[in-house]
């Protein structure tokens, strides 16, 4: 560097032209995304030794710096991830709870109007257009399921699509941030000194991927960044990065799920795993409260169908023949692995249906032994042999014999709603009678009453319902039984009000028999007018047959709708609470690395006067030096 006040002149300058330049830069990008501020860092000359001390050298610009703080910009980091997460969770959960709780759209009207048509053919079991507006119901509930399963399919595949585009996006922004970190370690090597608008660059980018998928960064000693995401899986490292796909679930081929290419195969990301960015947000979403609100329409669709069946097959209809299947018997699907190796085939039964749980389960046979797992909290069951009953279902093998290893997914509710469907067209066959009746003997002269008779489930065989059976008591404790079928017991006791039950029927005698009166119970001929197989059908309305016999039906959607509302706001107060969080970060990250306009204005000021400043020390020095000259010339 040039000695005396030339060169500290000129060096002032320097220095001078550095922080108008700097200044200028941020000015510029004051609106530039994810730019920090930069400033000029200065320091004295190494001052020159004389006989009178050391004298200075003018100034030193040794670099310009980013205003950073990892700290702070990692703050913002999280926050935006976390943001980015419930934003898109309370964005989805939004349309769920929507259909749920539409007065029109949802499951509600249509259960009412069913059973309010029941209840009209319970009051007037011989009118046709009562039986026709039934089966109209019926068929306006099934297709009303229909619709809803539809619904929740179209929003996992707008999940789906969504993801697609996520992949997309995270891949372009790994690539882009490969390059940058090997620009960034060139440059830096290089010069000995940041390239702080590369930096910026890749920062930016960073702050993009990060709201898509949340990602941890470290940063190397050459200046690289290194990005994982999920459980720890490297995105980028160095110059290179791994590309993410998407591909079938094991257990669902229907569901998506993320993986992690390396090479030629692609291993998958728990889902449970990305718990921030709107990747995580959606999958959250799909996995949880969507799965459950579709599993739960579809436990609801099945009991409903199950129980409906059971009780019409107790009954008789218009034509006298014995009731038959109403709805579409549910069942439950079974899935097997396509890597099995063994040729088992497993079967699965509806078993207990208020039992049924609003969760798969994956069946894997591993050394010997049947493991159990339920998908909705990974709780494991271990069986020696099948068949085993679990969550209201029997599993059983079909045929074959299973191989180490092979796995199967059992789903006893997921496409009871998908499924669901009216078995008759026909109003003639809804069994609203009862198939028996029962009769006092003429001549009885006790005070005996007998009453109306109930059809034991499951459903006897129609020859057992249409054989008479007579009671005739032989005192007014004891009586006798012909006509079973099994024999004539005789000489049992009597106790008022207590079931009498043979050949798949219940009655009750109450009162006081005198000895040789009679009862008979026969097959209902003629029973066109007869209600009583309506009235149950009417009463499974508000039956407790849903969660392990606590809920109805509609008890059972209402909470479905409820558990969906409650969700929802969670997700729009965590996502307005993490907004505020995120806006206080960004806030705090900004006082140190943003652009202040009218900070950069004084600073302009600034070193526009200490340019003037130097050049007047350069005006000064020339002076002198012409005085120097004119002394020397004389």
């Amino acid at each position: 560097m040039a000695t005396g006040i030339f060169g500290v002149a000129v060096s002032g300058l320097n220095a001078a032209q550095a922080g108008l330049v700097t200044t200028g830069h941020n000015i510029a990008n004051a609106n530039t995304a994810g730019y920090h501020r930069q400033s000029v860092v200065q320091s004295a000359a190494t001052p020159q030794f004389t006989g009178s001390g050391f004298f200075g050298q003018g100034v030193n610009v040794d670099t310009v710096v980013r205003n950073y703080s990892a700290f702070l910009d990692g703050q913002v980091t999280r926050a935006e991830a976390r943001a980015s997460f419930f934003t898109a969770q309370s964005a989805q959960l939004a349309q769920l709870d929507g259909l749920l709780a539409d007065p029109a759209a949802g499951l509600s009207p249509a259960l009412q109007a069913f059973f309010a048509a029941v209840n009209e053919v319970a009051s007037n079991p011989a009118s046709l257009p009562s039986r026709q507006s039934m089966l109209s119901a019926a068929q306006t509930l099934a297709t009303r399921f229909g619709e809803m399963d539809s619904r929740f399919g179209e929003l996992a595949d707008g999940i789906n699509s969504q993801l697609s585009g996520s992949v997309l996006g995270i891949n372009s922004h790994a690539r882009e941030i490969a390059l940058l970190n090997e620009r960034i370690v060139v440059a830096q090597s290089a010069t000995g000194k940041p390239p702080n608008d590369l930096l910026d660059q890749r920062d930016r980018l960073i702050g993009e991927l990060n709201r898509i998928v949340g990602v941890s960064t470290v940063i190397q000693g050459d200046g690289a960044l290194n990005v994982f995401i999920g459980s720890g899986q490297s995105l980028v490292v160095g110059n290179q990065w791994t590309p993410l796909s998407l591909q079938a679930a094991v257990d669902d081929p229907a569901r998506l799920e993320l993986a992690y290419r390396q090479g030629s195969s692609a291993a998958p990301i728990a889902s449970r795993s990305l718990q921030s960015g709107s990747l995580g947000g959606m999958l959250a979403f799909r996995d949880g409260a969507l799965t459950e609100a579709r599993d739960g329409l579809g436990r609801i669709a099945t009991v409903l169908a199950s129980t409906f069946n059971e009780q019409h097959r107790l009954g008789q209809d218009f034509d006298g023949a014995a009731g038959g299947v109403f709805f579409d018997p549910p069942q439950a699907a079974v899935a097997a692995r396509v890597s099995n190796t063994g040729n088992a085939v497993l079967a699965a039964a509806l078993a207990d249906v208020p039992a049924l749980e609003v969760s798969p389960y994956r069946v894997t046979y591993s050394a010997g032994n049947y493991l159990v797992t339920r998908l909705s909290d990974n709780s494991t069951t271990s069986w020696a042999s099948l068949p085993q009953t679990i969550g209201g279902v029997t599993l059983s093998l079909s045929s074959g014999t299973p191989a180490d290893g092979d796995s199967f997914v059992v789903d006893p509710v997921r496409y009871g709603a998908r499924n669901f469907g009216v078995a008759i067209n026909d109003v003639a066959k809804i069994a609203a009678a009862a198939p028996i009746r029962t009769t006092v003997v003429a001549g009885n002269t006790g005070t005996a009453t007998v009453s109306a008779g109930s059809v034991n489930p499951p459903a006897p065989l129609n020859s057992n319902l249409q054989q008479p059976v007579t009671i005739s008591f032989t005192g007014p404790g004891t009586f006798n039984v012909s006509g079973t079928g099994t024999g004539n017991p005789t000489g049992l006791t009597y106790t008022p009000g207590a079931d009498i039950s043979y050949n798949g029927w219940t009655i009750r005698i109450s009162g006081t028999p005198a000895p040789g009166d009679s009862f008979t119970v026969e097959a209902n001929s003629g029973g066109r007018g007869d209600n009583r197989n309506a009235l149950q059908l009417a009463a499974l309305q508000g039956a407790q047959n849903l969660v392990g016999g606590r809920a109805g039906y509609q008890s059972a959607y209402s909470q479905m709708a409820g558990s969906a509302g409650a969700r929802t706001r969670e997700a729009q107060i965590s996502a307005e609470a993490q907004d505020h969080v995120t806006a206080q970060a960004r806030q705090t990250q900004q006082s140190l690395s943003g652009v202040n306009l009218d900070e950069e204005a004084a600073n302009l000021i600034r070193y526009q006067q200490a340019y003037q400043a130097s050049s007047k020390v350069v005006e000064v020095a020339s002076r002198l030096f012409e005085t120097l000259l004119g002394i020397s010339g004389r």
